[in-house]
């Protein structure tokens, strides 16, 4: 922690201590200090305590911000909406809109306890028992998520279902030219084919829309065993197709094919269960068909693409806080290729079927 309020970057604690003090008078006790959160790629996380209390405060990057995106109202209303149903989710304390505070809409929640498992070697620590319950878990936290009604939670107008995969693919379009600094050979030809084998969407729900192991807390229950205690990073979910949260799912429980990477897949660990099963227990629990699950997980592929891409792009203007931002760039290709892969493989089970 930090007691200077011009560190760490984004957050001024002064600035912030002052709008708290206003819009929720008596909450903070004492000087706030703050630090990043290290490990997001995108909005910035910061953890602030008054020696007390501990909080969270979610903002968007400090510059070259893409229309839609880090959308800080959208992910308090969600988290606010889904906050005392099945779904673990931190308890919403306040939104700012006003940019006159931190230089951005911001929103502040409640800390949770919890450990974000990142990596295979993480997952090894803890052993291969645990690691299964921990992403069968997920799966089932998942399920969770899409067996919620949104207009129950205020979330009917949540989105537009309605040609959802094709809006997606020319959101994740618009977005890659507008990151766009380099050529990047066969994500034309990745984004061409995702179009040309659009699926059937089954029935909308809730998606989050980056949902993975990471972006969940695991923690002790009072029965000893690890629980999921928290899904955070809500900035992309709306209502759509869920099978787009599945496909991500498994998309991070494939193998990646490089080490010592800044975004790394689990699927190493021992007793981490394959990408089938997590599909299997998926469709067991949710009743849906998962037979396109292959295009849903090349269009993971192809949108952690355009992701990493907009990432690569800020670091490039100098725009990122955070380690690990140099390396970002040569994953891009990797993705795509994986992308291209498995809507190769799709194609050809497809061709083996109908001989």
């Amino acid at each position: 922690m930090t007691s200077d309020p011009a560190d760490p970057r984004g957050l001024d604690l002064e600035r912030l201590r002052g709008h708290l003090d206003r819009a929720r008078p008596g909450l903070v006790a004492g000087t706030l200090r703050g630090r990043l959160i290290e490990g997001g790629r995108s909005n910035l996380t910061y953890e602030i305590t008054d020696g007390t209390a501990r909080w969270v405060v979610r903002r968007p990057p400090l510059g070259h911000v893409l229309a839609t995106a880090h959308d800080m109202r959208r992910e308090h209303r969600v988290i606010a909406a889904l906050h005392g149903t099945a779904v673990p989710v931190p308890e919403p304390v306040l939104l700012c809109e006003d940019e006159a505070v931190l230089g951005a809409p911001f929103y502040v929640m409640e800390y949770v306890d919890g450990v974000p498992y990142r990596t295979a070697e993480q997952l090894a620590e803890i052993g291969p028992e645990r690691t299964r319950r921990a992403v069968l878990g997920l799966v089932d936290t998942l399920v969770d998520l899409h067996a919620v009604d949104p207009d129950a939670v205020g979330l009917g107008d949540f989105g537009r279902p309605e040609g959802f995969l094709d809006r997606q693919l020319r959101r994740w379009g618009k977005q890659l030219a507008a990151s766009r600094g380099r050529e990047l050979a066969g994500i034309d030809e990745l984004h061409g084919a995702l179009g040309r084998g659009l699926p059937d969407s089954p029935t909308p729900t809730v998606v989050h829309g980056d949902f993975r192991l990471d972006n969940v807390l695991i923690g002790g229950s009072p029965s000893g065993t690890d629980t999921i205690r928290a899904v955070l990073d809500w900035e992309m979910s709306t209502l759509g197709d869920p099978l787009t949260d599945l496909g991500l799912l498994v998309m991070y429980s494939s193998d990646l094919g490089l080490t010592g990477s800044p975004v790394s897949t689990t699927s190493g660990a021992p007793g981490h269960p394959t990408p089938d099963e997590l599909v299997e227990r998926y469709a067991a629990r949710s009743g849906r068909d998962t037979g396109s699950i292959a295009w849903y997980t090349a269009f993971a592929w192809f949108k952690l693409a355009v992701i990493l891409e907009g990432i690569h792009y800020r670091y490039t203007l100098g725009q990122t806080v955070g380690a690990g931002f140099d390396r970002i760039g040569e994953l891009v290709p990797v993705f795509i290729e994986h992308g291209l892969t498995t809507l190769q493989d799709r194609q050809t089970r497809q061709t083996r079927q109908e001989g």
